[in-house]
């Protein structure tokens, strides 16, 4: 039975299925990569891919589950199937961080992890998460990748920034991501969960893009998808973040532009400390998004566009029950006595037209006028603009148990004086 079938079965067939998950070449269908690419001229970033991932020989990373000491869980995904485990690489006596996904509890078909897998072995971006290798220990894949020490941008907004990064901080973010961006839409892939939690920083400033789980690949059967129709089936986490003509699921599609809008997304939530609509509905927030309306960074400039007639509010999506509702409570929040950059208020609005035809291309937001102020600014900046969060960096303080979920880790964490204010 081919990889690509459907994932229900025996036990002895599944991990037959699953053994291939790691190394197989991957057919066309459902967006996923074939591991043969036509050659391409490199891009700027590729080859530097191995920089700053702390300095670990990938030589020396082998598929061998003896050869990493677990520490603790500091993440989940995939409603709770994978993990996300801190470990240290006995070889190189360096801290790693291995994906662990419960192949028997895997609710779908396993082309999904498979689509993975070849995404990361395709691509080589300085700004793409890379894989070190991938592997099946007994009914789980494993996939170690590097420890991205400052966690994702989502963990630094939970963990101290809660009313947005500072300016700086969100250029240099930005302007990485985008650079990832254009890089995979150069390579014919469509990301379709550019969000937040998929945004990592290492400890030297290094942003990496993550969550490829998703991504689409336009060539098929050899030919380009001019519009792509396919709905990513894992949508719930990153349904905010997409597109109106995403959402809308129509005959005309959506493309690379789709990308782009997730971009703008992302720029409100790193401003703002919030995803937009996140406060509403799934189904308020597909009618607005339908409606064109389009999402501000939250400044003393766009104050009169938050204070809204409260009678026409939707009721509070589950969980944000506790969020500010007046008009006068948002007024009066801290981020309404900042000014962004008007650059930045344009780079957003740029990104989230209603219209896809109207939004520029990954590649031209590169070149937009916001980045020329941190043309020169390496990413080396960046941890001096997260402080006082600190990165994990000592062995010695890592706390041991594997039993604790990602909450546990962190309340143990900020047990820790060295890193009292670290959270990932």
């Amino acid at each position: 039975m081919s990889l690509l079938s459907c994932a229900c079965g025996n036990k002895e067939t599944k991990k037959r299925r699953a053994k291939n998950i790691s190394t197989a070449s991957i057919g066309s269908k459902d967006g996923s990569p074939k591991t043969a690419q036509t050659e391409q001229q490199p891009q700027e970033g590729e080859e530097e891919v191995e920089e700053d991932m702390e300095q670990i020989d990938a030589a020396q990373v082998q598929p061998d589950p003896l050869q990493y000491e677990l520490y603790a869980v500091i993440g989940k995904g995939h409603s709770n199937i994978s993990t996300i485990t801190l470990a240290k690489n006995t070889a190189t006596d360096s801290l790693v961080a291995v994906k662990r996904v419960n192949l028997e509890l895997w609710p779908g078909e396993l082309r999904y992890l498979q689509n993975e897998m070849a995404f990361t072995q395709m691509l080589s971006h300085r700004n793409v998460l890379p894989f070190y290798c991938s592997f099946i220990s007994g009914q789980e894949l494993w996939a170690v990748m590097p420890l991205m020490a400052f966690g994702s941008c989502r963990d630094l907004i939970h963990a101290y920034f809660t009313s947005g990064l500072p300016e700086l901080a969100i250029k240099l973010i930005m302007r990485d991501v985008i650079a990832a961006v254009d890089y995979l839409h150069y390579r014919w892939v469509i990301h379709r969960g550019i969000k937040a939690s998929h945004v990592l920083i290492s400890k030297s400033g290094r942003v990496c893009l993550s969550g490829l789980h998703n991504a689409f690949y336009t060539i098929q059967n050899g030919q380009r998808l001019r519009t792509v129709h396919d709905f990513p089936l894992h949508a719930a986490d990153c349904v905010h973040s997409y597109s109106p003509e995403l959402l809308e699921q129509n005959l005309a599609g959506y493309s690379f532009n789709s990308d782009v809008y997730s971009l703008g997304i992302l720029l409100c939530e790193l401003a703002n400390g919030q995803a937009p609509f996140a406060d509403l509905p799934a189904t308020a927030m597909l009618l607005e998004k339908m409606k064109g309306t389009k999402p501000h960074l939250a400044d003393s400039t766009t104050v009169s566009e938050f204070v809204i007639d409260e009678d026409a509010e939707y009721p509070p999506a589950e969980g944000m029950e506790d969020q500010p509702t007046s008009s006068q409570e948002r007024a009066d929040a801290i981020f309404f006595k900042r000014t962004f950059a008007p650059q930045l208020h344009d780079l957003a609005a740029a990104c989230l037209e209603r219209d896809p035809h109207h939004r520029p291309t990954a590649g031209q937001l590169l070149h937009h006028p916001v980045f020329k102020s941190i043309k020169n600014c390496a990413s080396s900046v960046l941890p001096s603009q997260l402080q006082p969060v600190t990165p994990l960096t000592d062995q010695s303080n890592i706390p041991k148990d594997l039993t604790m979920d990602d909450d546990d880790f962190s309340r143990k964490m900020s047990e820790v004086s060295m890193l009292e204010d670290w959270v990932f």
